[in-house]
């Protein structure tokens, strides 16, 4: 359930280096990449030039940072395991960093498609509908769930739920069902399987990509080596019969098929940041109108975000110890108004099976606080959450969050980890004394394998949301925050003599914090923080340069500009790949891959005797269980044999990855310095509405033209054929004039295709200039009326979710044509004989290798419709692939996978 620090538990080198003290006085989606080189070239800040070229490689299809439908991954390489446990799942977090960054790219272009694009993939894959959270409507505000506790090792669970214990009612859940007029969620699930690796499927149809997942379910000291993957939707198609999943992780005496979702606070938090900036920067071009929708569903996703403020169980907050003495929450002495490290919710899979619940959470992290988030849905217009109370509490938020920084600031300046309201997550008596309005201080909150707050990345992340709400407001209590963290994080940065950089990465806490007293804060004395070790990665290094741009653009440090100028510098020289910029890494955490579990030291995956179940790649799991055993299609990554030869006892596998989102901050640390400490502005350009267009033979196609900004005196756009087919050609528009007043109106442009002779589609690039603007190209695709028709059908037989001795196929049929499809019948043969385990949604006849899929109950295809079914498939020795797949009666593409 818990997302966990994306950076894992590597051993570093230890880097002597000497500190660099900074002075501290003050001085006066498509994928398709649209951004040119001639673009870049234009722009007035060579930072500005780094971001477009940074953001090429991102979006450039080639590189593999998005899935076939457009979602990103979690990193390009596959073999990756971190809080996701493979490189093709994907985050809230990933997903709300590519927002982030179509917002920068907005600004720099004026081009705001791709940021709606983003937003929409985003509901569409990681905001579940309303089928895949169904039964909402049974939710009782009154009860909300039942209570369970959390326990340090995984084999402590399952844990049982237990109704003698106490918990409060939800304050909140009326007033967000009378806002919006919906019972449903509108907030991220943290992880999705993009290609459906595991095989679960959507909802558990074993199929449909991508697919929601969890994974970490079972304490603190559940590291991502001991978890057992699992579907968010429990159907119990998998896992133990009768069961699923679900009687690992909590002990009932009967097991319901459910769905659960969990959100990470940070991911939502970070989309509204977008959608803030996305909004303000296009009014300054006068486009705030192309992005209102996106902010308005970020002020909502932003009302729902108020969960991760309420303890777990709504019990009140402050000295709450023991499980039936700690007394259920009332009205809103639930609400501790930090954002937490998650909230959840669930319910019955029939949508008639009467029953839901809602939980927030009791673990507050420092590192998750957003104070910035908390200002734009309290101060803002335009990204106003519409419930009752929404506005009211993130204005509290925005209080308590700026208190929790300096209560948690040490002696030295680093944030120390977090408080609790259930020390333990069960209400155990509190190990520490200092208390933040009655709840227990906590060091490393939510996990401790690895530390939750010993991660350099975490203090980076959070004081550039502190530093961007400090340069929005000029708040006194943020800059005083930043005064003293900006000083201790650059005394413990070097700039190495051979060009390149080391940044903290490592920290060591000892004592605790003064209690907290608003009226008289502490100085913390006995609270410090120090550096173990120092890193070069470059995602943190990008997120601490971010900060500094931030804190010297509003404060006029001098020091703070030169060395975020420095990292950026040194890190563009040093580092770049041909995919983005990235440092090769050792991965010595590696050697957990098959760990059995030890009851001495609680490694390794724990599942308890006599539990016995299966998952979607045909892994057994039981008590043997291991990492891989579990995930047994590793073996067919690439960059296994790096793994298993370092398992043999070879060297320390190496790897240079590329995370989204460490990438994508790369880039707007390069945006941010150039808007902000360089006077870059951004490029003037011509917006169009399309990059490719296409022409039916002796027919017209349009697009329109308009300019990324307000130009001081009339312009001219010129759109000529550059190159191509002369067939092609521009027969409307081909000269446009736009003024100071309508700039930002569109125009037309209109091409034409003349009738030809040859059986070809003919293609063209018509180019667009002004002076003074960047160019941009349209593409035009001639439809040649010459041609026979293409097939109006299409089967796919798709076998790729593959494991090596079993598989779960897709068998798509689709009708292109202006009737319906029936009685129709799909063959092939396959090239190794299979079982045919289970069927699904059409009736699959096997006669040896040769296998007949026809519709059941002679269901028809309707025109421009399709059917989809599946099977499963186990084997020995060589894959069955199929071969010779056909419709009868009828000539289809034929796609095999």
């Amino acid at each position: 359930m818990l997302l966990r620090s994306i950076q894992s538990a590597v051993t570093q080198a230890l880097c002597l280096s000497v500190a660099m003290a900074v002075p501290a006085q003050a001085v006066a989606a498509t994928h398709k990449p649209v951004p040119t080189l001639a673009m870049a070239l234009a722009a007035e800040s060579p930072y500005t030039q780094r971001f477009l070229a940074q953001y090429n490689k991102i979006k450039d299809p080639a590189n593999g940072y998005f899935s076939p439908k457009g979602v990103p991954y979690h990193s390009v390489e596959t073999l990756m395991v971190e809080a996701p446990d493979h490189g093709h799942e994907t985050t809230s977090e990933a997903y709300s960093y590519w927002l982030w960054l179509e917002a920068e790219y907005g600004h720099v272009t004026g081009n705001w498609a791709p940021f709606n694009a983003a937003w929409a993939n985003m509901e569409q894959y990681i905001i579940p509908s309303q089928a895949d959270q169904p039964s909402n409507a049974f939710y009782q505000p009154s009860k909300p769930a039942t209570y369970a506790a959390e326990w340090d090792l995984p084999s402590q669970y399952p844990s049982v739920l237990r109704t003698t214990v106490a918990v409060g009612s939800d304050p909140i859940a009326s007033e967000l069902q009378t806002a919006y007029g919906t019972s449903n969620i509108y907030g991220m699930h943290w992880l999705l399987d993009v290609d459906n690796w595991y095989g679960y499927g959507r909802c558990g149809d074993g199929t449909t990509s991508p697919s929601y997942i969890n994974t970490f379910q079972r304490g603190s000291q559940e590291s991502v080596w001991e978890t057992v993957p699992h579907p968010s939707c429990d159907t119990f198609a998998w896992g133990k019969t009768g069961q699923g999943f679900l009687s690992l992780f909590t002990g009932d005496a009967s097991y319901s098929r459910q769905w659960r979702y969990t959100n990470a606070p940070d991911a939502d938090a970070r989309a509204v940041q977008a959608a803030y900036w996305a909004y303000t920067w296009a009014k300054e071009q006068g486009k705030e109108g192309q992005v209102a929708d996106a902010a308005k569903k970020a002020a909502k996703m932003g009302d729902y975000l108020r969960y991760s403020m309420f303890d777990k169980y709504f019990k009140r907050i402050g000295e709450c110890i023991g499980e039936t003495a700690c007394p259920a929450g009332t009205g809103k002495n639930s609400m501790h108004y930090l954002m937490s490290w998650y909230y959840s919710w669930g319910g019955a899979m029939d949508s008639s099976g009467g029953w839901a619940w809602r939980i927030g959470s009791s673990h507050n992290h420092f590192g998750y606080q957003n104070p910035m988030a908390a200002y734009i849905l309290s101060a803002t217009s335009f990204i106003r959450p519409q419930s009752a109370t929404g506005v009211s509490d993130w204005a509290t938020s925005l209080q308590r969050q700026l208190e929790f920084y300096t209560w948690l600031q040490s002696a030295e300046g680093g944030i120390a980890g977090g408080a609790t309201n259930s020390w333990q997550g069960r209400h155990a008596q509190p190990e520490s004394t200092s208390t933040f309005y009655g709840m227990y201080y906590d060091w490393r909150p939510v996990y401790h394998d690895p530390a939750s707050n010993q991660w350099f990345g975490f203090q980076a992340w959070s004081m550039q949301r502190v530093a961007e709400y400090y340069y929005v407001t000029g708040d006194a209590k943020a800059k005083k925050v930043l005064d003293k963290w900006v000083s201790w994080a650059s005394q413990n940065t070097t700039l190495t003599a051979d060009g390149k950089f080391q940044i903290p990465s490592t920290l060591q806490w000892t004592g605790q914090p003064d209690t907290w007293n608003p009226a008289n804060p502490g100085g913390n004395n006995n609270l410090h923080v120090k550096v173990l070790d120092f890193t070069q990665d470059v995602g943190v290094a990008a997120g601490f340069a971010r900060t500094l741009v931030f804190y010297a653009a509003k404060s006029g440090n001098a020091g703070a500009k030169t060395l975020a100028k420095e990292l950026l510098d040194r890190m563009w020289a040093n580092y770049q790949t041909p995919k983005g910029v990235a440092v090769a890494e050792k991965r010595e955490d590696y050697k957990r891959f098959d760990d059995v579990y030890n009851a001495a030291t609680g490694d390794g995956v724990y599942v308890p005797p006599g539990w016995t179940g299966k998952n979607a790649q045909g892994a057994v799991i039981d008590a043997n269980s291991t990492f891989i055993s579990l995930r047994p299609k590793y073996q067919q990554d690439p960059d296994w044999p790096k793994v298993q030869a370092y398992l043999a006892g070879g060297a320390v596998p190496e790897f240079t990855y590329h995370r989204f989102w460490a990438q994508a901050d790369v880039a707007m640390a390069m945006a941010d310095y150039g808007r902000l400490l360089e006077g870059g502005t951004p490029v003037a350009s011509i917006v169009t509405s399309s990059s490719d267009v296409s022409v039916p033979e002796g027919a017209t196609a349009s697009f329109t033209v308009s300019l990324s900004s307000a130009p001081s005196s009339n312009v001219t756009v010129t759109v000529a054929k550059a190159s191509g087919d002369a067939d092609l050609f521009v027969s409307s528009g081909a000269t446009l004039t736009f003024t100071p007043a309508n700039w930002n109106v569109g125009q037309t442009v209109t091409v034409s295709a003349a009738e030809d002779a040859d059986l070809t589609h003919g293609t063209a690039q018509f180019r667009l200039t002004a002076s003074g603007f960047t160019a941009v190209a349209v593409n035009a695709t001639e439809l040649d009326n010459d041609l026979p028709l293409p097939p109006d059908c299409v089967v796919t037989v798709d076998t790729s979710n593959d494991w090596g001795s079993g598989q779960v196929g897709r068998v798509i049929v689709q009708n292109g044509g202006t009737q319906p499809l029936s009685n129709w019948k799909v063959s092939w043969t396959a090239t190794n004989d299979f079982t045919l385990v289970n069927t699904w949604s059409a009736t699959f006849t096997k006669t040896g290798r040769s296998v007949e899929v026809t519709p059941l109950g002679g269901a028809t295809i309707p025109a421009n419709g399709q059917a989809e079914s599946g099977f499963q498939a186990s084997y020995s020795g060589a894959k069955p692939v199929p071969s010779g797949v056909r419709l009868e009666g009828r000539t289809c593409t034929i796609v095999v996978k």
